[in-house]
């Protein structure tokens, strides 16, 4: 029995390094704009796990995010800095799963940088609330799924395969090394 990737008309694997690889981590994040955000991955069955968003994905493929120096993922990246992202930009494309080193910093620059008025909902106290802190995830494995040209195309392509009993699959994916 063949499997899916096997009965594909064309490739659906693309390793990336490199810039290739940061720049299609940047785009995975901004479709997505928030991961779970999953910590404590040694210890915990399950993983601790919780929504937050991306502020920036730096030249480099680091993803920076703010947080309060009292929350929970902050305490468990003290106690161990390993994590795990997951990315959904959408229902049937922009998928991304990396793992990393998370690191704690509370420079002031990077927080002016990343500061948007609406995370003032959590740091009561504007960009100058004592409680804010950076997180910095520097990527160590990274895995995406996406579609080649589109969600659009994707879905005339299922529908034509499904139409045809042959696989038209628009899919993409491979390993992001940065």
């Amino acid at each position: 029995m063949n499997s899916i990737n096997q009965e594909q008309p064309e490739d659906n694997h693309l390793s990336l390094e490199g810039k290739a690889a940061v720049e299609k981590i940047r785009e995975l994040a901004k479709a997505a704009s928030t991961c779970f955000f999953c910590t404590r991955l040694k210890e915990s069955i399950p993983v601790r796990t919780r929504p937050m968003a991306v502020q920036k994905v730096d030249d480099q493929g680091s993803l920076w995010f703010l947080s309060a120096s009292d929350s929970h993922q902050n305490k468990e990246i003290a106690a161990d800095p390993v994590v795990q992202l997951f990315f959904q930009g959408s229902a049937h494309s922009d998928f991304l799963t990396l793992t990393g080193k998370a690191i704690i910093a509370t420079d002031k620059k990077i927080i002016d940088e990343l500061w948007s008025p609406s995370l003032k909902t959590w740091f009561t106290k504007g960009k100058d609330d004592p409680r804010i802190t950076v997180i910095k995830v520097i990527p160590a494995e990274s895995y995406y799924w996406d579609n080649k040209h589109g969600n659009s195309i994707a879905f005339i392509k299922m529908l034509t395969g499904a139409a045809l009993g042959k696989t038209f699959d628009d899919s993409i994916e491979g390993t992001l090394k940065v």
